[in-house]
């Protein structure tokens, strides 16, 4: 609905109220977003009892005929994919069930059925004639918005620290064939196996789950793979900035995955079980037929790398049409039912805001080192998610005290500006010496300084390092690397039965497809002695 009222933006005549038609069991949070933004809302047992120049509905179901006043039904969702079990005529597409729209008819008929595609009026027709004559195809207007906001995608991955990571999305739909019912550990097995430093993970869970379980209770659920440092966006908005920011998709059933597919082409990958809600033939069947399925967590990238380009958007198409045009075509019906003419300034779909960072940072990484031909091979895992690798890497001061009493590399970000009128800080070389003493399993001690060097110490060596990770050029691009992930690859080095030159050495620190180099040299006094 949200996406949809803009159409009345500017005008002075237009008083927009809000009611949630009852019965339903999700209906827990449905108001939330409206609440947010401040919107007047009217309870169902008053809003019944006056007329209303236009209704605007978002479903069929409930007893909408008590609201006097012609009415605009809108779908929500993309493509009517889904026939849910025990709800209306049998096999019938939910939002195009001839047993809730005839509901209408003699009380208060349907002035206009507004549909996204013309596929979606001829099986409209053929379950129910009547309301077919009243359809029109006027777009859909959430995808306006994806497309619109397509080029703040640099923006949202931004916000949200993917940097150059692949960000990989989860959707999950609601119900019993929803991936995060039938897959409720797959979030948590993603991020144990992926590297965090190559993939940024993200679940996009239905409202309807989220008011059923409520957030505290999702989040309990979810707390591996949020400690991991999954993203887990609102569902209003939110949840569309993600999908733009993503580079590639994991999805049931549910239709987000169109809305992703129609505004780019990059991979899908199902993990949708054969089951009796997905209608045959609908968008998302065709879409599910064409991409890679998912059978394990551990062959994900494999499946990713399957995905065929353009298989996506083709399954797109037979739900969207009209691209572009939805909210000109939306107003121009709505103004001509309330018999007013619209205002003169031109209308256009509001660009999605950008979404906010993982609630969670893993700051205690298993570190996996493989020693090649061409380098230092670094894969860091969150503590804990997997199996320990050659050395566990800890960020002190926010990482949990019972990590940094085990680690092998503990290394400090600098702290934020003190507003004390006596400030006291460490030297860089003071804090390393300091670390060793403290914590005696330590093998190194090392402090991130601006520009992305560092100060390592390493127990039992006479000289302190300076590291330095050079940028990468790439694709008219910079890309940095955290400099706790050299400070690893060096830290493995050092500690390896071949000495390095006293002087300064260049490393190859490998991560994924990508080479930094890094260097290494003795560290002057200066450096020491620097606040931080």
């Amino acid at each position: 609905m949200l996406d949809v009222l803009p159409i009345f933006s500017g005008d002075h005549r237009i008083t927009r109220l809000f009611t949630l038609v009852p019965g339903s069991e999700f209906g827990a949070d449905a108001l939330s977003a409206i609440d947010a933004l401040g919107g007047r809302t009217v309870p169902w047992s008053e809003a019944g009892g006056r007329e209303y120049d236009l209704v605007v509905a978002a479903s069929p179901k409930g007893d909408l005929s008590l609201l006097r006043g012609p009415q605009i039904l809108l779908p929500h969702g993309a493509g009517f994919n889904k026939s849910i079990a025990g709800e209306g005529s049998a096999d019938s597409a939910s939002g195009l069930d001839p047993a809730y729209l005839r509901r209408h008819h003699g009380h208060a008929p349907i002035a206009l059925h507004a549909l996204a595609h013309p596929e979606q009026v001829s099986r409209l027709a053929a379950t129910d004639p009547r309301a077919a004559r009243r359809a029109k195809v006027v777009g859909d207007p959430t995808l306006e918005r994806f497309l619109a906001s397509a080029s703040l995608r640099d923006r949202y991955r931004a916000a949200l620290g993917t940097g150059g990571r692949e960000l990989l999305v989860l959707v999950s739909t609601w119900g019993p064939e929803s991936l995060i019912r039938q897959h409720p550990g797959l979030p948590a097995r993603l991020a144990a196996q992926l590297p965090y430093d190559q993939y940024q993970l993200a679940l996009l869970v239905h409202p309807n789950e989220r008011s059923l379980l409520g957030s505290y209770d999702l989040a309990e659920r979810l707390a591996p793979a949020l400690d991991a440092g999954m993203l887990l966006p609102d569902p209003h908005e939110e949840w569309a900035s993600v999908l733009i920011a993503a580079d590639a998709l994991v999805t049931d059933h549910g239709s987000a995955a169109l809305y992703y597919c129609a505004a780019q082409d990059r991979p899908v990958v199902s993990v949708h079980r054969a089951g009796g809600e997905l209608i045959p033939g609908s968008p998302m069947d065709v879409l599910l037929c064409g991409v890679p399925r998912l059978g394990h967590a551990e062959d994900i990238v494999d499946a990713l790398r399957a995905y065929r380009p353009g298989s996506g958007q083709a399954a797109a198409r037979m739900a969207f049409a009209r691209r572009g045009e939805a909210a000109g075509l939306l107003r121009t019906e709505a103004y001509a039912l309330l018999g007013l003419t619209p205002p003169a300034h031109r209308v256009a779909p509001r660009l999605l805001p950008s979404p906010g960072p993982a609630p969670r940072v893993p700051a205690a990484f298993d570190v996996r080192v493989e020693n090649t031909a061409a380098g230092v091979r670094i894969s860091r895992h969150p503590a804990g998610a997997g199996p320990p690798g050659h050395h566990l890497a800890v960020e002190h001061g926010a990482a949990d005290e019972r990590f940094a009493r085990s680690a092998g590399l503990l290394y400090r970000r600098p702290l934020p500006g003190s507003a004390a009128p006596l400030d006291a800080a460490w030297t860089a070389g003071g804090w390393t010496r300091h670390a060793l003493s403290a914590y005696p399993g330590c093998r190194s001690a090392a402090v991130l300084l601006p520009y992305g060097r560092c100060l390592l110490r390493v127990r039992g060596h006479e000289r302190t390092y300076a590291v330095e990770a050079e940028p990468r050029p790439e694709d008219s691009r910079i890309v940095r690397i955290d400099p706790a992930v050299a400070l690893s690859a060096v830290h493995a080095r050092l500690l390896s039965p071949h000495p390095l030159a006293g002087g300064p050495t260049r490393i190859a620190c490998l991560v994924g497809e990508r080479a930094f180099h890094v260097t290494l040299r003795p560290a002057t006094d200066a450096e020491e002695q620097r606040g931080i």
